[in-house]
């Protein structure tokens, strides 16, 4: 289904208050995709699709999960580093994408032991958005309604070797493939390129922990309240729900096992 963002007006009553997020009236330039609806719970559920618990309407996926009926969907890709479990297809198909430092090595990151790919240069990025753009228009088949890509901010980590204007060209590749199927698409954290915003052509965030880092006002800043929000400590979702009450936050586990695995943890507000 696809939900069009109109709230911007009727929001704009109760925008006096200058620590509300900014409103952005700029439905004109929606096009036919819809960002996700205002202050609807969300549920963040990459480990593996579940039941939506109650209240929630917003709940993003892996690409390779399936949409939940009755919500809007956003489709989780990992657009700028190897999953685990593909290197063998990047290796094969796509070698001249991994990204390699002078010696020949593959540039990992190391939180998540995941290579990166190689963004460097126009010849590069039309490659990999063929690639990812395979997998957005795969979400679009399924049924969802946005997509994330996930490592925005993967030139941090890149030895120096990538640069924020690399990240910024690519994401627009994949935010041209998403909305060529009329998906909106997110910014994935990388509160230091909400000013390039236009750019990108990104409709709305997806941020984890911004309220543990102090970056929430830098996204509602730029995308009023087209911001979702992931919290994975106790004392921040508590802060963030007092400071935000027209976002829409969510408590979840570091590692986002489905309800009923251990060390499951959900709530909202």
């Amino acid at each position: 289904m696809r939900w069009i963002f109109l709230a911007a007006v009727a929001l704009s009553a109760c925008s006096g208050n200058t620590g509300d997020p900014k409103v952005i009236d700029d439905a004109a330039q929606v096009g036919p995709w819809g960002r996700p609806p205002v202050d609807t719970g969300l549920d963040y559920q990459l480990g593996g699709g579940y039941p939506l618990p109650a209240g929630v309407g917003i709940v993003a996926r892996d690409r390779s999960d399936t949409p939940a009926a009755g919500a809007y969907n956003i489709c989780y890709v990992n657009g700028f580093q190897v999953q685990p479990g593909e290197q063998a297809f990047w290796e094969s198909e796509h070698p001249g994408l991994l990204l390699r430092d002078a010696q020949g090595d593959l540039v990992i990151d190391d939180d998540w032991n995941e290579a990166i790919l190689d963004t460097r240069g126009s010849t590069r990025r039309a490659e990999l958005a063929t690639v990812v753009g395979t997998w957005i228009a795969g979400c679009a088949d399924a049924g969802f309604d946005a997509i994330e890509i996930d490592n925005l901010d993967t030139y941090t980590r890149s030895q120096g070797l990538l640069n924020e204007d690399d990240a910024v060209a690519t994401l627009r590749a994949f935010a041209d493939a998403a909305h060529a199927r009329d998906l909106a698409i997110a910014q994935k954290n990388a509160s230091e390129l909400v000013g390039r915003r236009d750019e990108m052509a990104t409709d709305f965030v997806v941020a984890e922990e911004c309220n543990r880092y102090d970056e929430c006002d830098a996204y509602t800043d730029a995308y009023g309240f087209g911001v979702l929000v992931i919290e994975y400590r106790r004392q921040d979702f508590t802060r963030g729900c007092q400071a935000y009450p027209d976002l829409s936050i969510v408590l979840r586990d570091r590692d986002l096992v489905p309800e009923g695995a251990s060390g499951y943890i959900f709530d909202d507000c």
